[in-house]
């Protein structure tokens, strides 16, 4: 009869040691899908060389060869004249900032978003320079704005606060 209660308790603890077992699997399972999901985006990116600086927020950049005009994502910058059109204030003050940023930069990288080309053929990209994002640069000295949100961009929060600062401080354009 001891014997036989003996098995009994050996059955019952494994069996509650494979509940446990099973509970401990899926805190484990849960919280690695968790953390999975909290990761952030890796984007892809290219180290590239400046080739020509158009305006506030397009410059040309050596990509695999190529000279490839590239419009920077989630910014717009004021024009500058151009086909006879007048400059927007802060216009030349933009352009002149950007091309000063670019040329004067020992490291330029772009990363992409999923949608990596717009209507105009131009490749989209966050532009970083030395480390810095150039656009969340522009857009807190007052010389951009935030724009052209199509998407759930990685860095939108980044350039969004910057841009409320911009504002709170009346940097640029918005010294009005």
């Amino acid at each position: 009869m001891r014997k036989m209660s003996k098995v009994i308790q050996k059955e019952m603890f494994k069996k509650k040691n494979s509940k446990y077992f099973l509970i401990l699997l899926a805190l484990f399972v849960g919280f690695s899908f968790y953390e999975i999901i909290q990761l952030p985006r890796k984007l892809e990116e290219d180290s590239v060389y400046l080739t020509k600086c158009v305006d506030g927020d397009t410059a040309h950049f050596l990509i695999d060869g190529e000279d490839t005009v590239v419009r920077f994502l989630a910014i717009d910058t004021p024009e500058i004249g151009k086909n006879n059109k007048p400059t927007d204030a802060y216009g030349n003050d933009a352009a002149k900032y950007t091309c000063s940023a670019l040329e004067n930069a020992k490291v330029i990288k772009l990363e992409y978003e999923e949608n990596k080309m717009d209507k105009y053929d131009r490749v989209l990209a966050w532009v970083w320079i030395d480390g810095q994002l150039l656009q969340k640069l522009l857009v807190e000295k007052g010389l951009a704005s935030v724009k052209y949100l199509y998407d759930d961009y990685k860095y939108t929060s980044i350039v969004q606060k910057a841009e409320e600062n911009a504002k709170q401080n009346k940097n640029g354009i918005w010294n009005n």
